[in-house]
């Protein structure tokens, strides 16, 4: 066999082997990955590309070398997961890096953190005074992560008291161009419903580049051609508004009458409608 077909083939199949791998050890960016883990892969790594260029090398070394690295690396993970003291070495732990508000300069002269790292690092969690801060931890993969003061936290609607609809995964029901029914079947619609839909807004499913459910049942979508302006939803707004008019109807017909029953009927008729919208409008405001 000719020296560059044999290159050729080992290239080939090691690519292979080092996709099928990858894909069975590396679930996590390589950002979170341990320096054992990043080491190990890379180990890998290197001994298939030595092994496609290296041709006096035989095959059967290559693949004992292989067997021999992928083997510990997995033995590692395995270990990782079952023994928390193994998993606290290859992983490392969170050093706290900030607390209750005040830099801890000895952790960081240990962990070989600088002032300006610190500050960087704060940076990247959109926190650009150190006085904001409570609470900071160094994670074993180098990253910071932060916990601001009490009074620097955003407003939630918990904090509030006021009452929010439950989140609900949006669902990818076409894809470039082609409609993805597992997603369609999850949501309990049909492929008829989204034609349906689409047509409502003079769009086809062959010029739909992307389009979701959302949280509220609503159809978005983005066509292929940016030129052309998409509808936005209506039926939540269409039901708001309906909600408010029949509201305001009450109301008015309340001032209409001179009939005192008719009067105090119509009046608590505009207090359900008002206490309906109140109960669906966090639902209408996407």
């Amino acid at each position: 066999m000719q020296g560059w077909i044999e290159v050729a083939l080992r290239s080939f199949i090691g690519f292979l082997l080092f996709f099928a791998i990858a894909r069975l050890f590396v679930r996590k960016p390589i950002g979170e990955t341990s320096q054992l883990e990043f080491g190990l892969i890379a180990s890998v790594a290197v001994i298939l590309a030595i092994g496609s260029i290296q041709l006096a090398i035989p095959i059967s070394y290559l693949l004992i070398a292989l067997l021999i690295w992928v083997g510990g690396t997995f033995g590692v993970l395995m270990l990782s997961l079952k023994n928390a003291s193994f998993r606290t070495v290859i992983y490392g732990k969170g050093i706290p890096i900030m607390k209750d508000g005040k830099i801890l300069e000895d952790n960081m002269k240990k962990q070989h953190i600088t002032t300006d790292e610190l500050l960087r690092k704060l940076r990247g969690k959109q926190v650009f005074q150190v006085a904001d801060v409570e609470f900071a931890v160094l994670e074993g993969n180098g990253e910071l992560n932060v916990l601001v003061k009490k009074e620097q936290q955003p407003i939630t609607a918990k904090m509030l008291h006021h009452q929010v609809p439950p989140i609900k995964e949006p669902e990818t029901v076409i894809m470039d161009g082609k409609i993805l029914h597992e997603p369609l079947s999850t949501r309990g619609l049909s492929e008829e419903w989204l034609k349906t839909e689409l047509k409502k807004m003079d769009a086809i499913v062959e010029n739909v580049f992307l389009a979701q459910i959302d949280e509220y049942g609503q159809l978005t979508f983005d066509l292929f051609d940016d030129i052309l302006q998409v509808p936005q939803p209506t039926e939540l707004p269409l039901l708001e508004a309906s909600i408010k008019k029949a509201q305001a109807d009450m109301e008015l017909f309340a001032l209409d009458t001179e009939n005192a029953q008719v009067k105090q009927m119509y009046k608590w008729c505009a207090e359900q409608m008002k206490h309906v919208h109140e109960m669906v409008s966090p639902y209408t405001k996407s």
